[in-house]
């Protein structure tokens, strides 16, 4: 018996999502009293580094595509986990996370968790806690399969380093060449990207128009934050759809979202209302975002913003 957890490695490095699942399967390991076996596909450059994180083992499958392939990716950790025998397998609730999930529950007969938020409890059974109703509620589930496949929310556990760096050991299994092919690649733009982002501002329709977004950028530049937005100023072009946060977007869990021109619908709450701080400003002191927020500043955005992000100067370059 073992906990396994896959740490994905988007080109070629095993990133904050990766570092977060492998510290939240040592201290799963910990609590089943077994070791904790480190996957990684592609051989990432700082594999050896998540021995630092609590992984007893690392495992790496180097022949696998270079592009996501869910099916060949689900077949190669399906072997690896009945290799190992494990009965836990940790995944990032990541897009290639969510994309594999299924195939690996199918071929392993598991149950699968997302959005996990919690370690497991284990004195009456198999019991661990998730996020339902888009962070408005969260759900404990009875999981009764003998293997049992956990999708971690990200930023929901912090990376701890308890170790030090193990070798990483090389597997070879044979698997079928890709049927996909990829024709183009469009990656995303910005020094942050959102998922791993920790502090995020976000701008809506209160900015009036494009050559507008500068005082945004200037304050995400200076808090070192990554950058998002509501869907009416993604669906009119004023930034691209993948900075477009909420429902029907990407989902994120910073530890600093700030909502700047934002009215608040509910379809974008439930993209980011599992932020672990959220401040708002807002010209409207009526707007339904405030209902939400942690912080909240009634004022025009052209005249706050620009404030703020010199205050946010001033302290920093005090602060060196």
């Amino acid at each position: 018996m073992s906990v396994l957890v896959f740490a994905e490695s988007p080109e070629g490095q095993c990133k904050k999502a990766a570092l977060e699942a492998v510290s939240y399967a040592r201290k799963t390991a910990d609590i089943l009293q077994t070791s904790c076996i480190a996957l990684t596909l592609g051989t990432p450059s700082n594999a050896s580094d998540l021995g630092k994180y609590g992984a007893d083992q690392i495992k790496d499958i180097p022949n696998v595509p270079q592009h996501l392939d869910g099916a060949i990716y689900a077949q190669a950790i399906a072997e690896v986990v009945l290799a190992t025998a494990a009965k836990v397998l940790v995944l990032s609730h990541s897009s290639t996370g969510k994309s594999i999930a299924g195939r690996l529950a199918v071929r392993l007969k598991a149950s699968v968790i997302p959005n996990v938020n919690g370690l497991p409890k284990v004195e009456q059974g198999f019991q661990v806690n998730s996020v339902a109703f888009s962070g408005k509620a969260t759900a404990t589930y009875a999981v009764e399969s003998e293997i049992k496949i956990l999708s971690l929310m990200s930023n929901s556990f912090r990376a701890e380093v308890t170790s030090e760096a193990k070798e990483v050991e090389a597997m070879q299994l044979e698997l079928p060449s890709s049927k996909l092919a990829i024709i183009e690649v469009k990656k995303q733009e910005g020094s942050v990207p959102l998922p791993e982002a920790e502090l995020v501002v976000s701008g809506g329709r209160g900015f009036k128009g494009p050559e507008n977004w500068n005082i945004l950028l200037e304050l995400a530049d200076a808090l070192g934050a990554a950058t998002a937005c509501s869907r009416p100023v993604a669906d009119s072009g004023w930034r691209p759809h993948h900075e477009h946060v909420g429902q029907t977007g990407v989902t994120v869990r910073p530890n600093l979202y700030i909502a700047i021109g934002i009215s608040g619908a509910i379809q974008h709450l439930g993209g980011v209302n599992s932020s672990h701080h959220i401040v708002v400003i807002n010209k409207d002191p009526e707007a339904p975002f405030f209902k939400a927020a942690d912080y909240g500043v009634v004022g025009d955005l052209f005249d706050v913003i620009p404030r703020l992000t010199e205050a946010v100067k001033k302290y920093k370059a005090s602060n060196h």
